[in-house]
């Protein structure tokens, strides 16, 4: 039986929480090894780690850490692809009460070294291989420790050396208010924020996973989003802790070994984005694929198409799909669409789950009847208290407490909530969010381009591609030319996927806004 209380958090919030609840994620993660020691916690290819053997590595990470000089409050990067390390190093920041700082490794140099310098990093765990995109040492002042994974790498030290035998990690009192995570968001005007994850945020949105998919310790959940994603840390690697269950980690996403692995690890539970259901679909051996045990699928990021949902319950009966709507300042999901009403309710994202408070209000700060679009304000045990060093960002997207989304919508009078746009000028590449301001603001520094407008192109798999409008200062200027520009300075996903030349000006509203729907129709 859920109970929910009033209680006050971060000095000024008053929301409806669990009563029953870990004190920090630490404490969550101690809890599971002490049920069952022997019980497998990851299985990464051939390797199978336990409870008991995770802790053992999470406490001498933990030390050796602290022997750095590293402490509660103190930020560690992990600039990590979806390996056992991603999660032995999260585990050892929140036994310390440091702060984890996840960084995309689809990024490039330019964005970690902003992600670095401002969260303020004094550790930075990295794949060997992503040493080419490092900032240089005197760029980042902060930075102290570099640890390379899986190789060597000039100016890091192995990994292994954080693994070594040495005195247990100091005790400390950590409260569930204080940060646990810092996850950088694609930004609006250009710079990212670092959405402040706290101790008590995630672990209610465990609970929340827990109890509405009716989660438990035989589940074994495929992690196959990137682990550094508030669906990976959150949905997946921390409410498996919660609950005992094993996470069976991908390195990355590809159709036939995602079912190649489902069906030889018996994987139960996974949440991915509807473009990843279709393209396991669209294998043409999708059928030989025993897939029985797969009991939960969740999705979120984007509207699962009804075709799709109806050939999932053809093809797989057992599977109970789950759509789930948040963001990382909600530390993902605060509605969830039941499997029951997957077909009938699919133009909704679901009903508020247990202490998620979601308003539709008007321009002007007003609530508006039911059925009314405005836009989603949303409150709660699981929204973030604001941005990492942003208070100017955090005055701007948060209102007693709530956090204002930016997705217009609105909520009926059964409680279903539907989204109707999503966050101003954002494209959805198949799950990756690019905001259009970030790419238009690196099209505009190309000396060749006037100016540059970016939309959503409609896309059957991916849901969206970039597409870039520009207007040239010459015929000089080629799609080649300026899809390698951003290459070489963006994550791959936001590079553009097409390019169109316009010898006109860009279309235009009476106050000089670029008429981004004329654009569209265009395509």
């Amino acid at each position: 039986m859920i109970s929910l209380r009033y209680e006050a958090h971060y000095g000024q919030r008053v929301v409806a929480a669990f009563t029953e609840r870990p004190a920090n994620i630490d404490a969550m993660f101690r809890a599971a090894r002490v049920r069952d020691a022997n019980a497998l916690a990851l299985i990464a290819a051939e390797r199978r780690m336990t409870y008991g053997e995770l802790d053992q590595t999470v406490d001498r990470m933990a030390g050796n850490l602290a022997q750095l000089g590293i402490a509660k409050g103190d930020r560690v990067a992990l600039l990590l692809g979806n390996n056992p390390v991603f999660v032995e190093a999260s585990l050892a920041c929140a036994r310390l009460g440091a702060i984890q700082v996840p960084i995309n490794v689809r990024q490039r140099r330019a964005e970690n070294e902003y992600v670095l310098a401002h969260s303020g990093a004094v550790a930075l765990i990295h794949e060997a291989e992503l040493a080419s995109e490092l900032p240089e040492p005197s760029s980042v002042p902060s930075l102290r420790h570099r640890f390379a994974v899986n190789g060597a790498a000039i100016g890091s030290r192995p990994y292994d050396a954080l693994l070594a035998p040495t005195s247990p990690p100091p005790k400390i009192a950590l409260h569930e208010d204080e940060p646990a995570c810092i996850l950088y968001t694609s930004g609006t005007t250009g710079q990212p924020k670092g959405a402040i994850l706290t101790h008590f945020g995630l672990i209610h949105t465990c609970l929340n996973y827990e109890q509405a998919m009716a989660l438990g310790s035989a589940e074994r959940a495929m992690l196959a989003v990137p682990a550094s994603h508030v669906t990976g840390i959150a949905a997946i690697i921390l409410t498996m802790i919660r609950v005992g269950g094993c996470t069976v980690m991908m390195p990355a996403f590809k159709a036939r070994t995602f079912l190649e692995l489902m069906a030889a690890e018996r994987v139960t539970f996974t949440l991915i984005v509807p473009a990843m259901y279709n393209l396991c679909l669209l294998d043409p051996e999708f059928a030989r694929f025993d897939l029985s045990s797969w009991q939960g699928g969740g999705y979120g990021g984007a509207p699962m198409p009804i075709a799709t949902i109806e050939r999932l319950a053809r093809e797989l009966p057992n599977l109970k799909l789950y759509n789930a709507y948040g963001a990382t300042e909600t530390t993902s999901p605060v509605t969830l669409l039941s499997p029951d009403q997957a077909v009938a309710r699919a133009d909704t994202v679901g009903k508020e789950l247990p202490g998620a408070d979601i308003r539709v209000m008007d321009e002007e700060g007003r609530e508006v009847p039911p059925g009314s679009p405005g836009e989603l304000w949303i409150a709660g045990p699981m929204v973030v208290p604001g941005y990492w060093n942003n208070p100017e960002a955090t005055a701007t997207n948060f209102t007693g407490g709530y956090w204002r989304s930016g997705d217009i919508g609105s909520i009926d009078r059964d409680g279903y909530v539907r989204v109707f746009d999503r966050k101003k000028d954002m494209i959805n590449r198949g799950g990756y969010k690019v905001y259009t301001a970030e790419v238009e603001n690196l099209l505009n520094h190309h000396p060749a381009v006037i100016e540059a407008a970016v939309v959503g192109r409609p896309d059957p798999v991916l849901g969206e591609r970039v597409q870039a409008f520009i207007v040239a200062r010459d015929a000089s200027a080629s799609e080649t030319e300026i899809r390698a520009f951003c290459a070489a300075r963006l994550s791959d996903y936001k590079v553009p996927d097409r390019v169109v030349f316009l010898n006109q000006p860009l279309p235009r509203n009476a106050n000089g806004k670029v008429l981004k729907g004329t654009l569209r129709q265009m395509l």
